[in-house]
């Protein structure tokens, strides 16, 4: 057993720091200084076929993504699965990932990321990227702090287009 101890987390619902916009919410539930390092962990909700997340990797850490209700589309890599309601999926660091609700579906997703990366700050600024208060180009500023690095995806950008809908 570690000597070095740690309380544990308890978080509720109705208190966690929401994030909106026009394609969803984002709640902030536990980031990694929370959790000695251990996770990250928040809940986004998401419009009736809206985008999640760009395509991206994490050098550090997995990313699980858990699906409360809904579907999903998910960008694992070089292919784009579909996830509904008590699915799991966990990708790994380095592989190329994105998500959205699928067309035609609302989804709600809990998201964690082991081990932890502080990243509360990362959506806040995300939301005020989508909410048109601030460029894109103050993301990729920051990337490298967040553990979130973008990439391009033609698969994915195939499957989210219009006429794959």
């Amino acid at each position: 057993m570690s000597a070095f101890r740690h309380e544990p987390v308890l978080v509720r619902g109705a208190e966690a720091e929401t994030i909106s916009h026009a394609t969803g919410a984002a709640f902030l539930l536990t980031d990694s200084a929370s959790t000695a390092g251990a996770l990250s962990c928040h809940r986004v909700l998401l419009a009736t076929g809206a985008d999640g997340s760009a395509p991206h990797y994490h050098a550090r850490s997995s990313e699980l993504f858990y699906v409360v209700s809904g579907a999903v589309q998910l960008l694992n890599d070089d292919k784009v699965v579909e996830a509904g309601r008590g699915d799991l999926v966990v990708v790994p660091p380095f592989m190329p990932h994105a998500f959205a609700a699928v067309p035609g579906s609302e989804a709600e997703l809990l998201i964690t990321i082991t081990p932890g990366v502080d990243r509360f700050d990362y959506f806040r600024l995300l939301g005020r990227i989508v909410n048109g208060e601030a460029p894109y180009s103050d993301l990729l500023a920051v990337e490298d702090s967040f553990d979130s690095h973008s990439v391009q995806s033609e698969i994915w950008a195939a499957a989210r287009s219009p006429q794959a809908a």
